[in-house]
């Protein structure tokens, strides 16, 4: 029998160009991670909304952009992930749509509470886009193969992360020479830039399209190795997703992903009606410093995951967390505003090293079951961005103006348990390890 060759089943694309596509998708789509953090104070004294009402308007994104990352990162087992992809986008394009009409209609003067609730749903569609993490985490790994994953997901969650930096510093400049309106008008524009990119560019890997044209899976699967394609489909992603969610080794790594991404989405969202209510810095100030806490946390992402795999994930995670740590103490203690911005900085260089870190433990710790553990793990992880902000607001609204600074003891805290899961994972393995050892003993003799 012949092994097909590429010549004889052509494909679209190649893995550059579906890099490309995915990370240019997933860069737009994650920008719904700022939709409103730069313009909640605008928001906030148009609709006199409380410091809790600010919490869950600038965390609604952040609620369906976690949860479907679950459910649509498990579908891209079968069809690739175009598919998805594109209705996340669309989504979320309807609901920025909807919040410029909102502004072009009603603001500021007609804009009133009681249309609160719609902001709320044209925030949570425009989250939508953040699901495309999962969704471009299995299109560009079925793309490359096993040698080369590491290096192109770390340049895709990298470089996509550093979209709520760049609309941190970006939107607040349109807004600030056409109106709050024109703002979410060119948002919108981006997006459907960003999409008709990704579709000339985001194709799926060779074993979705020979399988679209109609050869059965096996066949495609044989196909697809000339194309370079080495990672496949394998089975029942519920089944994988029911396998994991029994793990309790896949509970302690999804508070670990709450803690550093969870977390760095709620900041990212909440630090500028933290620096403006608190300090009462300058508008500009307010959105640098959040964009330079983005940019940062997004970028040391990438080294962070090589230092894991030099120096072992458990090591560079309980690193990351004691960094994280002693930030949040900063942030929470102090009422001075240059070690305010040291306790910032901190807090961002240990999310975005234990961002890395906690997805190389997940194949160490869940083996059989990888796929699921990395949807629960991204998906009910990443909630931490809207299960924060309400705290910290409502926190701010009890104590009054140091509740600002009192209400980053939920990083502290979180920063604990995180380091205690650090710890009782590292034993665990280390019991497995030992287990084995006095197993192979006892049968050599």
């Amino acid at each position: 029998m012949t092994t097909p060759s590429s010549a004889q089943f052509p494909v679209r694309g190649t893995p550059t160009k579906a890099l490309l596509g995915a990370t240019i998708g997933f860069f737009i789509g994650f920008g719904g991670v700022s939709l409103f953090g730069p313009t909640a104070h605008s928001f906030m004294l148009a609709m006199k909304l409380t410091p809790t009402q600010v919490g869950f308007l600038v965390a609604i994104p952040m609620l369906t952009g976690s949860l479907l990352r679950i459910p649509f990162g498990a579908w891209v087992d079968r069809n690739g992930g175009k598919l998805p992809f594109l209705i996340l986008l669309l989504a979320s394009l309807v609901g920025i749509v909807g919040l410029w009409f909102m502004l072009l209609t009603l603001y500021p003067d007609r804009l009133t509470a009681a249309y609160y609730p719609l902001l709320l749903l044209f925030g949570g569609l425009g989250g939508c886009g953040i699901a495309t993490f999962s969704v471009g985490i299995g299109q560009v790994s079925y793309w490359y193969p096993k040698s080369q994953q590491g290096k192109a997901l770390a340049i895709y969650a990298g470089l996509g992360n550093t979209s709520p930096g760049l609309v941190a510093i970006v939107l607040p400049m349109i807004i600030a020479g056409g109106g709050l309106w024109f703002g979410y008008l060119v948002s919108v524009g981006i997006v459907i830039a960003g999409i008709v990119l990704y579709v000339v560019l985001g194709f799926n890997a060779p074993y979705f399209q020979l399988r679209n044209q109609g050869l059965p899976p096996t066949r495609a699967a044989t196909a697809a190795q000339a194309h370079g394609q080495e990672l496949y489909p394998a089975g029942s992603m519920l089944q994988t997703l029911l396998d994991s969610a029994a793990k309790w080794r896949t509970w302690a790594l999804v508070v670990l992903y709450f803690t550093s991404f969870g977390g760095f989405l709620a900041l990212t969202a909440w630090l500028p009606t933290f620096w403006m209510d608190f300090y009462a810095s300058p508008r500009w100030v307010a959105l640098a410093l959040t964009a330079g806490f983005s940019l940062f946390s997004s970028l040391i992402r990438v080294p962070g995951g090589s230092w894991a795999d030099h120096f072992g994930g458990e090591r560079v995670a309980a690193f990351a967390y004691i960094v994280l740590l002693l930030g949040a103490i900063f942030m929470t203690l102090s009422t001075n505003f240059t070690l305010t911005v040291v306790g910032e900085i901190l807090v961002a260089a240990g999310m975005g090293i234990a961002n890395a870190a906690v997805f190389k433990l997940v194949p160490q710790y869940v083996p059989d079951a990888v796929g699921g553990a990395a949807g629960w793990v991204g998906g009910l992880g990443a909630l931490g961005g809207f299960a924060v902000p309400p705290i910290l607001g409502a926190i701010a609204q009890s104590l009054g103006r140091i509740g600002y600074a009192r209400g980053n003891i939920v990083f502290v805290v979180l920063g604990i348990l995180s380091l205690v899961c650090t710890f009782v994972l590292y034993r665990s393995r280390e019991n497995i390890a030992t287990h084995k050892l006095s197993i192979t003993a006892t049968s050599s003799r």
